[in-house]
């Protein structure tokens, strides 16, 4: 450690041994706070690369995001962001480490520690920018909350809803907008909540709950695999109404920006793929031969005898080459995963911006 860490550290400790003396408990809390972000914490991106794997924190039980099937893999769009991270990182997409979490533990895992990276469904909002110590990159998918019911329910709107049970899982935003939406239109309604989807499932199958609501990605994952002893996805309908705005996208931990921008830029640089015709199936002959500057400074490589652009992410410059030939461009991921589901990208918030949607990539440059 540098003489002036070591100051600082001394100074931090001597105020804090003052406050503590003769100061009040908020007081103390505060100089604590302030001691925490003085002292450098390690980089998570040395950390991840002295180990030799990526820990990544994931959801197992959303058909289409995240799911361990029957052979004992991981699959879904977000695992496919841990892979192509992995594979930005090291080269390699099988350097991961998949860590299933709930969506009460997800929080907890990543800011202790026990996984460095979280990619499984989260929305971000303000109070967790704020509260959890984390940083949200950009987002993957759009979604919004929704409600599905049975097809014989003979609801339609939200406000065909009053005194129903609704099933919900506990600690997410969906519960708060749950809250708000009957709140605000002055009906009541019965929460019913768990910790993880499958007893979530049994509770709406065996119809203790009139409605089950989450993102209505989460939905169509649902509905698609509806056991037909259960009535099967034709006796399910997701009402029209869209409840919340839902971002969807991965964070890692707070002040950790080396290892954010390498998360941040890997999102990007898949967006940017697809919108420069690079796919998993030819981005070794683009990188042979880019057509433009651009596209030389995406893969890292030189255009017409040029230098090649590193911008000091701390992994080699082909960064975005390795995670596309891992899992391919954006549009690879979403018709791999979510367009079986029924989630039509044409028209939707997920189209390129220069197809309308709100995808989008910063200039490589």
């Amino acid at each position: 450690m540098r003489k002036s860490k070591l100051f600082l550290l001394f100074l931090s400790v001597m105020s804090l041994t003052l406050i503590l003396a003769c100061s009040s408990e908020t007081e103390v809390k505060e100089v604590v706070k302030e001691v925490e972000v003085m002292i450098e914490r390690p980089s998570t991106l040395k950390t991840v690369q002295d180990r030799g794997t990526l820990k990544c924190g994931v959801n197992d039980n959303l058909t289409g995001f995240g799911v361990l099937t029957s052979s004992g893999a991981f699959e879904g769009f977000d695992i496919d962001y841990c892979k192509a991270v992995a594979a930005a990182i090291f080269g390699d997409a099988s350097k991961v480490e998949y860590v299933p979490l709930t969506a009460s533990a997800r929080f907890e895992a990543l800011g202790s520690g026990e996984i460095d990276l979280l990619i499984r469904n989260t929305t971000w909002t303000a109070s967790r920018d704020r509260d959890l110590a984390n940083d949200f990159t950009a987002t993957t998918f759009y979604d919004g909350q929704g409600m599905m019911v049975y097809a014989d329910s003979g609801y339609q709107t939200i406000e065909d809803m009053e005194g129903a049970t609704v099933c919900v899982l506990q600690g997410t935003t969906t519960e708060l907008n749950l809250d708000d939406r009957f709140m605000s239109a002055g009906l009541k309604y019965t929460p019913l909540t768990f910790e993880t989807n499958d007893p979530l499932q049994a509770a709406f199958e065996e119809k203790r709950c009139d409605g089950w609501t989450t993102d209505k990605s989460g939905l169509a994952s649902k509905r698609a695999e509806f056991p037909a002893s259960a009535g099967g996805p034709d006796s399910l309908v997701v009402l029209a109404e869209t409840l919340s705005k839902e971002p969807l996208g991965p964070l890692t931990r707070d002040n950790d920006s080396k290892f954010y921008d390498v998360v941040q830029w890997v999102v990007f640089g898949l967006i940017q793929a697809e919108e420069s015709g690079i796919t998993s199936s030819n981005v070794a002959a683009m990188a042979a031969s880019p057509k433009d500057p651009g596209m030389a400074r995406l893969l890292g490589v030189p255009y017409s005898g040029g230098e090649v652009s590193d911008f000091q992410f701390g992994v080699d410059p082909t960064f975005i080459q390795h995670a596309i030939k891992a899992v391919g461009n954006y549009g690879e991921i979403y018709e791999k995963h979510l367009t079986p589901l029924g989630l039509t990208r044409a028209g939707s918030l997920n189209a390129l911006w220069t197809d309308g949607g709100l995808v989008y990539a910063p200039p490589f440059r």
